[in-house]
């Protein structure tokens, strides 16, 4: 059967994730350890100690979400549960790179690290008295529509961040802008209209300040050839080589992410089943809406990785 590892990004963490993995295996107690020491946070207590607002900083959340991803993956693959394809949703991505072979272990915390550190001070410097730069759901209203609504009502604060299902797009902006943007999108029929939980106008150019330093990053670490096939949020298609990863990671903090797009290329794959590996579900519910009869199964606790093997 093909399988499909997909990678969740920021907005899956919750306190207490990845609390079984780490009890059930001592190769995840290891890994704690080694993401603990690269990030230089203390991941066990931010996790197992912390609260939701703990977690919220994005240079805390990006190493944590992807520490799970990993530990997810890696007690998959120990149970016997093999993927041929892997794509990651936003920071997902940064673990499908390692899932197949582009980014390796030793520099994956380190990474993440900056990454987060990077987008949270452009974040930081988008901040106005009356609130914070962010993210919305909009529920009802397609990519076309949005992106003509943008246009026609001349909103310059704000983005098309995510393109999530065909009929959920998330929008990046700052904090003047989402509000305007709620008002105006529900006038054009969006049904719902939800301020996301994460710390900045993640995927668009207001993150160019991020892209430049996080490009001078990246340059300094090697990035291999895939040995899996792997998927790119910025373009919606397969990456080719290592080179092309390394650009694609850093275009990715301002560009859209056109998950819809890599979906139906994995259904085009002919994948068989994906599995979500990660904390939560969110990727499961946005494959709803594509997949058809293919179904895509949590994996983020032991509990959910024990009944793929059944």
């Amino acid at each position: 059967m093909k399988k499909c590892f997909l990678y969740p990004g920021q907005g899956a963490q919750y306190p207490g994730m990845g609390k079984d993995l780490y009890d059930y295996s001592e190769k995840i107690k290891k890994l704690f350890k080694t993401a603990s020491e690269s990030a230089e946070i203390n991941l066990e207590k931010l996790l197992f100690e912390g609260s939701e607002d703990d977690l919220k900083p994005t240079d805390k959340t990006q190493v944590a979400v992807t520490l799970i991803n990993i530990a997810s993956s890696i007690l998959l693959k120990e149970e016997g549960i093999e993927s041929s394809l892997c794509a990651g949703f936003s920071l997902g991505e940064v673990a499908a790179f390692w899932d197949a072979g582009i980014v390796e272990t030793d520099t994956l915390f380190y990474l993440v690290k900056e990454r987060g550190r990077i987008m949270e001070k452009a974040s930081r410097s988008l901040d106005s008295p009356t609130g914070s730069p962010g993210m919305a759901a909009v529920i009802g209203l397609d990519y076309d529509k949005i992106s003509s609504v943008i246009a026609n009502e001349n909103m310059k604060e704000v983005f098309i961040a995510n393109y999530n299902s065909p009929s959920q797009i998330v929008i990046s902006g700052t904090d003047k802008g989402l509000l305007e943007a709620e008002k105006i999108l529900k006038d054009a029929g969006a049904k719902r209209y939800i301020r996301l939980k994460v710390s900045g106008p993640f995927h668009c150019p207001l993150m160019k300040e991020a892209e430049i330093e996080y490009k001078e990053i990246i340059q300094k670490i090697k990035f291999n050839d895939p040995v899996k096939r792997v998927y790119s949020n910025v373009t919606g298609n397969l990456v080719a080589t290592g080179d092309e990863a390394k650009q694609l990671s850093s275009q990715q903090l301002i560009k859209t992410v056109l998950w819809v797009n890599e979906e139906k290329h994995l259904l085009e794959e002919g994948v068989q089943m994906c599995i979500e590996s990660g904390p939560g579900s969110v990727l499961t519910g946005l494959w709803k809406s594509v997949g058809g009869d293919i179904v895509c199964y949590p994996a983020g606790t032991i509990e959910n990785i024990i009944k793929l093997k059944e």
